[in-house]
C-alpha cells in the first residue's frame, strides 16, 4: 500500500514493470521509487531504500551484495523479474523486514540466518566486538563469555571469532530462538565453542562465572511498544518488550551480574532509549556510556567492582 492508502502493486503495474524493466539498475530504481511511495520504515539492517532494495535483489539473483557498478547493466530474466517484484510486494504491502524475506542478516561482518523467531541483528555492540572490547577489558583476553538474551547467537558467535580461545555461553529464555541460534552455531562451525542454553536470565547458570557478559536484552517500554512501526510487529515481542519503562529485565541483569563475573570482569549491556530512565533510576552508579564511530547509543559497560559497590541499589 502507498502512504495514501491506494493499492500500489496493481496488475497493470506488475505487468508493465515485468515487460519494460530489464536491468539490475532498472529494478533497483523502480524498487526505491515504490518504497518511497509506500513510506516504508527502515531500521532492520539498512537505513536507506537503495540498500534495502539491493539486499532483496541480490537474494533473488543469488548474488553477493550488489556493490560493483558493473552489475547494474546485467539483465534479469522474466522469471527473475517476477520473483523480485513478488518479494518487493511482500516487503511493502506486508511490511516484512527484508531480513525475514531473505533469511539473512549481517552482524559484525558475518552472515546469520534469521526468521521471525528472533530479532534482526542490528546492535552497535558489533563495533565493540571488532575492537575486542579493548577499553572495557583493558587488553585482557576473556576465556569465558556469556551472551545473555542471545536470540540468533550473532553476538555469541562474533565474540567467538574475536577471541579464538574463548568459550561462549549463548543464553535465551526462548526455545524457538535457541533453535535459530543452533542453526547459526552449526553454520559457523562453532559447536565446540558456543553453547546454547535455555534459561530465564541467570537462572540456569548457578555457580557459573564469566570474564565478560554481553547482553542486548529487551528494552522497549510500554509506550514505545504501542507505537512501533508495522515492520517491528513481525519481530518476537519477547525480544522487545520489558515492562512499563523498558528496564524490567535490565534491573535483574544488574542485580545478579556480579555473582556471575570473575574478578576484573565486565558487563556490557544495551538499553537503547531507556538509558535516560536508567540514569534517572540509578544516579549514583558510574555507568560507562559508550560512543560509537558508526552510530548507536544506549550501551554501557560496568565493572564487577562497581556492580558490587552498588549492589544494595539494584536489590532495592
Amino acid at each position: 500500500m502507498s502512504d495514501t492508502g491506494e493499492l500500489l502493486f496493481t496488475p497493470e503495474l506488475i505487468s508493465d514493470a515485468v515487460a519494460e524493466l530489464a536491468t539490475v539498475h532498472d529494478w533497483l530504481r523502480f524498487a526505491v521509487t515504490c518504497m518511497h511511495q509506500a513510506n516504508i520504515y527502515l531500521g532492520h539492517g539498512t537505513d536507506n531504500p537503495w540498500d534495502e532494495a539491493s539486499s532483496l535483489l541480490s537474494f533473488v539473483l543469488h548474488l553477493p551484495p550488489i556493490t560493483d557498478d558493473k552489475l547494474f547493466a546485467v539483465r534479469l530474466t522474466r522469471a527473475e523479474r517476477r520473483s523480485f517484484i513478488s518479494v518487493l510486494q511482500q516487503r511493502i504491502e506486508q511490511r516484512i523486514p527484508a531480513a525475514y524475506l531473505t533469511h539473512q542478516a549481517y552482524f559484525a561482518g558475518l552472515p546469520f540466518y534469521v526468521d521471525e523467531r528472533v530479532l534482526v541483528p542490528r546492535s552497535p555492540i558489533a563495533e565493540l566486538i571488532a575492537d575486542k572490547f579493548s577499553r572495557q577489558l583493558a587488553g585482557k583476553t576473556p576465556a569465558h563469555i556469556l551472551d545473555l538474551c542471545t536470540g540468533s547467537a550473532c553476538i555469541a558467535i562474533a565474540c567467538a571469532y574475536a577471541f579464538d580461545e574463548a568459550e561462549v555461553d549463548a543464553v535465551d529464555i526462548s526455545p524457538d530462538a535457541l533453535e535459530v541460534a543452533q542453526l547459526n552455531i552449526e553454520s559457523h562451525g562453532m559447536e565446540h565453542r558456543v553453547f546454547p542454553i535455555l534459561s530465564d536470565g541467570y537462572d540456569a547458570l548457578a555457580g557459573t562465572r564469566y570474564d565478560l557478559i554481553v547482553t542486548n536484552p529487551p528494552y522497549v517500554d510500554a509506550e514505545d511498544m504501542a507505537d512501533l512501526p508495522d515492520e517491528y510487529r513481525h519481530e518476537p515481542e519477547l525480544g522487545l518488550a520489558s515492562g512499563a519503562d523498558g528496564l524490567a529485565l535490565t534491573r535483574r541483569i544488574l542485580r545478579d551480574a556480579a555473582a556471575h563475573l570473575n574478578d576484573g570482569g565486565v558487563l556490557v549491556c544495551e538499553v537503547g532509549n531507556s538509558m535516560v530512565q536508567l540514569q534517572e533510576d540509578f544516579p549514583q552508579v558510574a555507568f560507562d556510556w559508550l560512543e560509537f564511530a558508526h552510530g548507536g547509543l544506549g550501551v554501557f559497560a560496568i565493572s564487577k567492582s562497581e556492580l558490587e559497590r552498588c549492589q544494595h541499589l539494584f536489590k532495592d
